[in-house]
């Protein structure tokens, strides 16, 4: 598949009986003509008419797409997929409705990249995220996000790409997996940056154009401006995000992918700017200190995302963020309403689409999708197309053309309902003198007769032409009650321009009635990264929900809750300005909880010191409670990620920390520690046993150590079911699949038959076991009867991505094979085809090599009856 995960059985394969297209002539290279696809049957939602655009013979495996506002559609054809590692695969296309009569007139081969994942055009323009690879070795060396100009409009890239960023991806992943947990979409706000999902192989060293560096362990989200400088990171913690949508006031919204029943499932999330959404180390155990994501969908795999707002477009069907899911075959519409600083949501079923993968639309109102449509892991010739959705009684509008336009007009065409049409003449104005065009855009924001989004892109217009000269006036934009949200944001979001912004128009503003206010007021105090503001930001108040998981349980992190989010914020902005001293100072006063929340992230000598001083002077157990937590968190750290290697597919989720190391504050940690442990009582001295776990600080005379229980399970001897010859084991594929459509099969014994047939000694259903394979609890959700079928039939044809047999290499002469079920820095549990579990150390590993075979033999369903395999197959598909 396009991303890792989304199919949960060894095998993930398209049907071949399933057509969704009719097919002319092939295409020939210079033909104007294309090949239009032939929808599957369904019922497309009410008020739009859906469309074929492109078929396979012009715009096979469609990873990615984007349109200009002037109605141009350009796809990112990707022959490699997400597991495929030879270059040469891949391009841009672009294609013209010049009549608009929905079909395609003309098309070119714009420009020729490897791994398209993401684009984004503006003007003569054309953003592109892709991997690159290395002429001598043909391996992948990183992805970089390039410009490509057109400037003579031939359809065709006027020559080579110039670089945004470089290397934002693991490059030995990539050439080692692909680029299934890579960098991805890419997405332009009103505020001029462009925002780009980050999966969670992270980057090592990613340079923008000033010659910044900057890494990131894991996945989320970093934006840069479109001339490559000012890289930075947005929010933080997720698993592996393809896109992002947002939406007119600057409202990030995100859908990730599953985890294979290791507890982070399909979730839609609100990021707010410095957020941690905790992906894997936080959000299970120490869930307290996470922003949760709005809800838990179960199953599926999260790609293409768009927030619709276009006045074309069906009152039911505008002003949402729109969230593709490859997995589930759908787009999905989620009803967000305010909820604080952030919101709750509602999902509502939009679009069935095989195997979607990305969605935009263009000034007109003309949405266009793209479907992978069965092209397998390493993309397909004969798969993948592109549709085209309006509404009812649509008819095209030409968009304005925008460098014909005056200033005037452009400050006019900021007025507009559509999005599209406000991002692109805010962009046109900053091309256009400084005086008169920061002047026009200042009028659109004092204009109390226009749409709040309309004010919005004039304040983000006016910041960005008036740079540091704008801020007499966004200061004064903030006594607007209904601009001051967006006043404060603009006045800290570059980080050039933060010399004169006063800190006090912060600090007030965190008392304001609005959370919204309070929330871009701390903020903006994190960007100022000025100290004096950490006594204001240790006045929010922490809500009683901040509690600690107990014990061996895990914390609810996709429920929304507003009243964490203030808090959240407040703690990150306090790291950010290095308030280490004021957090010190604070503990044992009605700030204390903010306090140490905030000094877990402080690996200092100070805040050891000032805590160690703190409990000796602590005058209530609760407070020494809190400070001993605070140490056994502070014990240890994340080691420097040098991007040689990756957490899998199935990290180690017990955290705070992956690759925990010791620092130069550890051994007066552990001495203070230790002297108190001594002396414990019982209960004292399991206090810190239960701190010593919980915290992974392997201090081995504190105990609590977890150790890896492996429940004994009766052996399967797989060798003998699949010689049995049934029914099954003496049809065609093709039989038994026209077999199973007439069949409805009984799930009661379906489940009987999951454990006599062995499946059991890979998968687990319920959601609270110990994950061995692939999870099987939501696999209903995720594919239809017959794919399961194929699955159980043909395991090879395509494995599943993190379920590949492993063969390792150890020393003392010892070879494993299995697939792996958890993986930390310091081992690797495996499981054999028996069920026999090992842990192999990862110091003692020689070599770790993925076979192209899996490891679930064929022939397990050889002695069923038709009947029987129908039943197996209904129960699997009930999963969900």
């Amino acid at each position: 598949m396009l991303r890792s995960s989304a199919a949960i059985l060894f095998s993930v394969l398209s049907l071949a009986s399933v057509k969704y297209f009719t097919a002319d002539a092939p295409i020939k290279a210079d033909s104007t003509k294309s090949i239009y696809p032939k929808l599957p049957a369904t019922k497309w939602p009410d008020g739009l008419t859906v469309t074929p655009f492109t078929g396979p013979d012009l715009t096979p495996s469609p990873a990615c797409l984007a349109t200009a506002p002037t109605g141009e559609v350009y796809v990112g054809v990707d022959m490699m997929g997400s597991l495929g590692k030879a270059p040469g695969k891949g391009r841009i296309l672009r294609l013209v409705d010049a009549d608009n009569d929905g079909k395609v007139d003309s098309h070119t081969e714009f420009a020729k990249v490897d791994n398209p994942r993401g684009i984004f055009v503006l003007g003569d323009k054309v953003y592109v995220l892709h991997t690159i690879f290395s002429a001598e070795t043909q391996k992948a060396t990183g992805m970089d996000l390039v410009v490509f100009e057109d400037k003579n409009h031939d359809g065709v890239a006027d020559g080579p790409s110039k670089p945004v960023v470089e290397h934002l991806s693991n490059p030995n992943m990539l050439a080692e997996r692909g680029t299934d947990h890579a960098t991805n979409g890419i997405r332009m706000g009103i505020d001029g940056w462009i925002y780009i999902a980050v999966g969670d192989f992270g980057f090592h060293d990613a340079i923008d154009r000033s010659g910044k560096k900057l890494t990131m362990l894991g996945g989320g989200i970093v934006r840069v401006r479109p001339d490559g400088t000012e890289l930075e990171i947005f929010s933080h913690g997720t698993r592996n995000i393809y896109d992002v949508a947002i939406d007119p006031y600057m409202n990030v919204f995100t859908r990730d992918n599953t985890n294979d029943g290791g507890g982070w499932n399909i979730r839609f999330s609100h990021h707010l700017q410095s957020g941690e959404l905790g992906y894997p180390v936080l959000f299970q155990h120490f869930t307290d200190e996470i922003l949760p994501a709005l809800v838990d969908v179960g199953g599926g795999s999260g790609t293409g995302s768009l927030f619709m707002d276009e006045p074309t477009w069906p009152e039911k069907y505008n002003k949402v963020p729109m969230m593709a899911d490859w997995g589930r075959n759908e787009l999905y519409i989620h009803r967000v309403t305010p909820n604080g600083a952030s919101f709750i949501q509602k999902q509502e079923d939009f679009i069935d689409l095989p195997q979607i993968t990305d969605l935009d639309v263009d000034g007109s109102g003309r949405l266009y999708l793209s479907a992978w449509d069965g092209a397998g892991y390493e993309g397909s010739p004969s798969k993948g197309y592109v549709v085209r959705a309006v509404p009812n009684g649509w008819s095209y509008k030409a968009f304005p053309d925008l460098k014909a336009a005056s200033v005037k007009d452009l400050a006019a065409l900021l007025g507009s309902a559509s999005a599209v049409t406000r991002f692109y003449a805010s962009q046109e104005l900053l091309s256009r003198p400084a005086e008169e065009a920061s002047a026009a855009a200042l009028a659109v924001v004092k204009d109390a007769s226009l749409a709040l989004a309309s004010r919005v892109a004039g304040v983000f217009t006016y910041a960005q032409i008036a740079g540091a000269n704008g801020l007499p006036a966004l200061v004064q934009l903030a006594a607007d009650k209904d601009m001051k949200e967006f006043a404060l944001k603009a006045l800290t979001d570059r980080k050039g321009n933060l010399a004169n912004v006063p800190t006090e128009l912060f600090t007030a503003s965190l008392k304001d009635a609005n959370p919204r206010v309070q929330s871009a007021a701390i903020v903006g105090l994190g960007r100022l990264g000025r100290a004096e503001a950490a006594s204001a930001l240790l006045e929010i108040p922490v809500p009683a929900s901040f509690v600690a998981p107990a014990k061996g349980t895990e914390g609810p992190h996709a429920t929304p809750n507003k009243d964490i989010v203030l808090p959240h914020l407040a703690v990150r902005s306090l790291v950010s300005v290095n308030a280490v001293s004021a957090c010190v100072n604070a503990i044992g006063t009605k700030n204390s909880t903010l306090a140490l929340w905030a000094l877990r992230y402080m690996h200092s000598p100070v805040a050891v010191d000032g805590l160690i001083a703190a409990y000796k002077t602590a005058k209530t157990p609760k407070l020494k409670e809190q400070i001993l937590v605070t140490l056994g968190r502070l014990y240890k750290t994340e080691a420097p990620y040098d991007g040689s290697w990756w957490w899998s597919t199935r990290p180690d989720s017990h955290g705070p920390y992956y690759k925990a190391i010791t620092w130069e504050g550890s051994a007066k940690i552990k001495t203070f520690l230790s002297g108190l442990q001594s002396k414990a009582t019982p209960a004292g001295k399991q206090f810190f046993a239960d701190l010593n776990a919980r915290d992974q600080m392997e201090i081995k005379a504190f105990g609590g150590e977890e150790k890896l229980v492996v429940a004994k399970e009766a052996k399967i001897d797989l060798d003998k079911i699949r010689n049995k010859k049934g029914q099954i084991g003496k049809s065609s594929i093709e039989d038994i699949m026209l077999a199973l459509n007439k069949l409805k099969g009984d799930p009661i014994k379906g489940k009987a038959l999951f454990a006599q047939q062995g499946c059991i000694a890979c998968h687990t259903i319920k959601k609270g076991d110990k994950p061995k394979g692939p999870f099987m609890g939501q696999i209903g959700s995720i594919m239809t009867k017959q794919q399961i079928a194929e699955s159980i039939l043909k395991p090879s044809a395509s494995i599943s991505q993190g379920f590949a047999t492993v063969t390792i290499t150890a020393k003392g002469n010892k070879t494993y094979m299995g697939f792996i079920t958890d993986q930390s820095a310091q081992q690797i549990v495996m499981r054999d085809i028996t069920g026999t579990v090992y842990t192999v150390k990862t110091s003692d590993i020689i070599s770790r090599k993925e076979m192209k075979t899996s490891m679930m033999p064929p022939g397990l369903a050889n002695a069923l009856s038709y009947d029987e395999f129908a039943s197996l197959v209904t129960f699997l598909s009930m999963q969900k």
